[in-house]
Parts: structure tokens; sequence; C-alpha cells
């Protein structure tokens, strides 16, 4: 990166970099035991998908009313956020055409000095602005996160091994441990950091502040600001290293949910949804308002935060218009819908349940913040923000004990539970009376746990199924998909063209929407049809994990799929995945900024 430091630590030279770090905050919460999927005003249960013979169904919109995308970075002289769509808008400097965002729907947003990055929604990546350096010249691949440094910009590929690209002059493109698997990765001025697997934390690049010397200990996150770094510890508190002049690493008491590392500045979310900053604070940057936030972002000279409500708010040096934010509102309240209850992560992170408490799912939900959850009717569990889960509710096989594993996503079952790992590999516990939780091996994007059955979305596109397969639920269907449902005795798979493919029981036999009509209207058996309508997502995309669908209860006599007459509006299914924590990515500001 372009920074001139004097060659000792413990003296000062003159700095003309401004590097920073922050975290996005995306919400995806599943309808992970629910009778229907809702989108808009038009319904679709999952034996909607398909008729008797398991064939191909309708072309489906892939839209996710009930996730929460609540994603700003902060750049040098830029900020940006992605909206409750999927959509990036950006504001501030733009000299570099950093703040001119493409077209097309992201699941985080991560701003260097000049240049902003963005993962697509189907795990490719996305870079804008400035490539001097080859900072947005992006490595092919897919990836889980991505963090854009001053003048470099790294990404976690879905192995979980780290790769980075731009400027190397101090070697912060040049990942240390190539093979590794990481949990989250960051980059700052002139280094990078990330978190293993196993909770300890490194860095690379440079270190003539200390700020690449990590020290002992687990993390569950860390954030590289311009010449020091800050991790988050498993009980919440804070630890900072590196340059500390103006008291950037001097982290305060108390717990915290995230961190945010910028430039000579740092800031912390704490557990009650309040911003504290400390460190440089010329321009006001350290100067957090009042008010609760669910995620924050500093950059050079200013920070963001989000509202609970959604709406963004900015302070520090405004040179640019960076601490201008629009009036769009970034995020919304996710919710999963169980058996008879139901739960939501409300826009302040933190779980309200609402309906049949009689398993306590409703009473007692744990406290703290999360990135989702899921409700399998008789219990549920949630993801927190460190990655950690929490289960409550039934617990008579197990299936409410969730194991000390950092998870990306999870999914509630009948009597079992299922999660994906960081490292993309699944753990299961509950119930294995049907080998539903002796999961294979192999790399997954999600999982969906069902009835007595599993299912789970790998890196290539395959579904794989194991478990109860008395109704075939459990014999995958071939191809490539992009997301996947599964029920009590039945499961479906969204292809990348868009259209719906269901196998397994199909006592309800219905493969198309219908009409309203009066109660006397009759019902006529036909055979199902399929029509192509324009998905919302490009083909293809990856969606962040998969909806668990319960089976209406009770049996009767399976029917013919009735025909749908002229008018009638398909059904939408939702794309959105299980509860998911989203990979962790930061950003980085400028160089024309006041100097100390």
């Amino acid at each position: 990166m372009s920074t001139h430091v004097s060659t000792s630590p413990g003296t000062r030279g003159t700095r003309r970099f401004s590097p920073s770090a922050l975290r996005f905050f995306a919400l995806t919460v599943s309808l992970s035991c629910a009778l229907l999927l809702t989108v808009a005003d038009v319904t679709v249960s999952a034996a909607q998908a398909a008729g008797p013979s398991g064939v191909d169904g309708e072309s489906i919109t892939t839209i996710d009313p009930e996730a929460q995308t609540g994603t700003l970075t902060a750049g040098g002289r830029h900020t940006c956020g992605l909206r409750t769509g999927g959509t990036a808008t950006c504001w501030g400097d733009n000299t570099s055409g950093q703040s001119t965002a493409p077209s097309g729907t992201f699941t985080t947003l991560t701003g260097g000095e000049h240049h902003t990055c963005g993962l697509r929604t189907n795990g490719t990546a996305a870079c804008w602005g400035a490539n001097a350096e080859g900072q947005s010249t992006v490595s092919a691949g897919s990836y889980t996160a991505l963090t854009a440094g001053q003048f470099h910009t790294c990404g976690l590929r879905t192995s979980g091994t780290a790769t980075c690209w731009g400027k190397n002059d101090h070697g912060q493109s040049t990942v240390y441990y190539p093979t590794a698997t990481f949990t989250s990765i960051t980059a700052g001025a002139g280094h990078s950091c990330g978190v293993f697997t196993n909770g300890t934390g490194t860095c690379w690049g440079r270190n003539d502040f200390g700020q690449s010397s990590v020290p002992a200990g687990t993390f569950t996150a860390i954030d590289a600001g311009g010449t020091h770094t800050c991790g988050l510890r498993l009980n919440g508190t804070a630890t900072c290293w590196g340059d500390n002049f103006d008291g950037q690493a001097d982290a305060p008491a108390g717990t915290f949910t995230m961190l945010t590392a910028g430039k000579f500045h740092t800031c912390g979310l704490r557990t009650n949804g309040t911003a504290t900053c400390w460190g440089w604070n010329l321009n006001g940057q350290a100067t957090a308002p009042t008010g609760t936030f669910t995620t924050l972002a500093a950059g050079g000279t200013h920070t963001c935060g989000l509202r609970t409500n959604g709406t963004a708010t900015c302070w520090g040096w405004d040179a640019s218009g960076q601490t201008y934010a629009p009036d769009d509102v970034l995020g919304r309240p996710g919710i999963s819908a169980g058996t008879n209850s139901s739960c939501g992560i409300q826009a302040n992170t933190t779980i309200v349940c609402w309906g049949s408490d009689s398993d306590g799912i409703v009473s007692n939900p744990p406290s703290g913040r999360f990135t989702g959850v899921s409700n399998g009717g008789s219990h549920a569990c949630a993801v927190r923000i460190t990655g950690l889960p929490a289960c409550w509710g039934d617990n008579t096989s197990g299936q409410a004990t969730a194991p000390n594993a950092v998870l990306s996503t999870v999914s509630a079952g009948t009597s079992h539970t299922c999660g994906v790992r960081s490292t993309s590999s699944i753990v299961c516990w509950g119930s294995n009376s049907n080998g539903q939780t002796t999961a294979p091996t192999g790399s997954y994007l999600s999982v969906s746990a069902g009835g007595a059955h599993t299912c789970a979305l790998r890196t290539t596109g395959a579904v794989a199924c194991w478990g109860n397969n008395a109704s075939g639920q459990s014999t995958a269907a071939a191809g490539t998909f992009t997301n996947l449902a599964v029920g009590d005795a039945f499961s479906c798979a969204l292809r990348t063209a868009g259209t719906l493919r269901c196998w397994g029981l199909n006592d309800q036999g219905r493969a198309t929407c219908r009409p309203a009509r009066s109660p006397a209207s009759p019902l006529v058996p036909t055979t199902p049809v399929a029509w192509p309508l324009t998905a919302r997502s490009s083909a293809g995309a990856r969606t962040p994990g998969a909806r668990h669908l319960h089976r209406p209860a009770g049996s009767g006599p399976s029917r013919p799929a009735p025909t749908t007459p002229a008018g009638c509006a398909p059904a939408a299914i939702s794309s959105a995945g299980a509860a998911t924590r989203p990979a962790r990515r930061r950003s980085l500001p400028g160089s024309a900024e006041p100097s100390r």
C-alpha cells in the first residue's frame, strides 16, 4: 500500500495512508419447519413443485422477503450499503468510480481506499474503482467472504482457504498459510489477518508497529486497521495490538459483539447494541452517537452504523459526503415458522418467538445477538454473531444440545439439527434413528434438516441426502442446484435454470398454483404444467442457505394436480436459507485526509 512510516516502531513518521476495516452484518433466516413459504401474496408448498412423477416443476422467482440484509462498509472517503433487495448503494468520493456500484445483487460489500468489492449471490466476487495495484482484478472462483484493504483485497474461498490480490510491497497479499482454512479474514493498510478454524489468529505483511504480532488465545473475529489490529475474544472482550499513538489499541473494558478498526480509531458494538469508539478523534470519528445499532463500519476518518430501524447514521469527516447517508432502509427482520410457533430476528438482532409454548420455544429464547434462527417445531436453533449455535426447546433426542463449533448456517429438523461449519463441512446432532445425523464428508454451502432425513447443497451445486428414504425423499435428483428445502418426507431443490425439482412423498400431488375460487368451485384434475418466469436473481446464483418445510399434518388419498387457468400467477419460493452467519469482511479508507 502507499504508505510511508518511519523505520522504527517507536518513532512517528508522516503517514500517508488511510486503511480501515469493517464488518458486515446480513441476516438470512429460514422458514425451517414451515408448512408454506409465503412470498408476497402467493404461497407454494413443497409438494406443489412437482407432479406425481417428480418431473421439474414451474420456473420460479428467488426473492428473499424474510431476510434482513444490513451491510455497511466504510472506505477511504466513501461508504456503501446493501439495500434489502440485495442491490448496492454507495455515497461519498467517486473519483475512481468506487461509489458507482454495478447492477445485480450482493450478499456483502467491502470498501478499500479507492475501490469497493462485493460478493454476488452466486458466490463470485466483483470489484470496482481504482485498480492501479490490481486490487480490483478479482481472482477467479467462488468465495464466502471478501475484505478490501487499502490497496489490496483478500477473500475466503468456499474451501475455507484464503487468497489475496493487489499491492504486495509488504507481503500483505502473500498468504502465509495458503493451505490452511480460516473462519474469517481481514485486510488492513499493509497487513492482512485471519482466524483459523481452531480460533487462533495469524497476520502477515507489515509489522513495524507490531500490528501483525497476534497475541495468544482464541478469537471469534479479527479486524485490521491502519497500523493496529483488534480481535474479539470468545468471552466478548476486545484485545488490540500494534500502533497505539492515538489510543486506538486501548480497548475499553466490557463485552462486544463486533469490532471495526479504522485508520487510527476503533469502534465496537456492545452487547446492548450501543456503539463505543476510541482512538484518534480530530474529526469526531470516535464520538459515537447515542442509540442502538446492528453493525458498525470504521473508515479512514469517519464511521457509520446501521440503526435498528435499518437506516444508516454516519459521523466524522465529511469532505466528500461520505457521512451523508441516504434515506434507504438497509435492513429488515426475518422470520422462521415452526409447527405451532414462529421465531424471528428483530432489527436489533435479538430473538423473539410467538405462538404455542408447549416446548418452551416462545418463553425461553436465548439472550444475545444472532444472525439467524431456525424453528424445528418442538425445538429451535440460532447462530450467534460469533458463529456459535444456541438451541432451546425439546431435547429428548439431544437435538437442542448444540456442539461447540463455529457455524455459518443451521437448520432444525423434527428431532435433529444440522449445521454447516465455517470449514464447509457438516455437523449434525440429535436423533439418528434413520441415519439423519450421519452426514457424508465433503464441502457444502447449505443444509436442510427434515423429519428423519437431511439434504445439503454441495459446493459443486449437487445435492446430497441421507437418512430415511421410505418415500424416496433421500434419493436426490441429479443435476446442479442453487437452493434446497426438505420436509417431513419430501425434498425440493431449485435448479440453476430456475425450475423446481421435488422428490419423495407426494400425497398432496399439486404442481401448480390455483386461482381464487369460491368454496363450491371444484378442482379439476389434470396434468401439471410448467411455464418460464424471469427469476429475480441470476441463473445459477448461490443462495445463502436452505429452507426446511414440513408436510401438512394428516393423510389422505393423493389427488392429481389442478390446472392453472389463464391469469393465475405462479407461486414464488424464497431462496433464503437456514439461519446464516454471514462471512466476515472489511473495508479501508483513503489517504487524502486530515493529518494528525
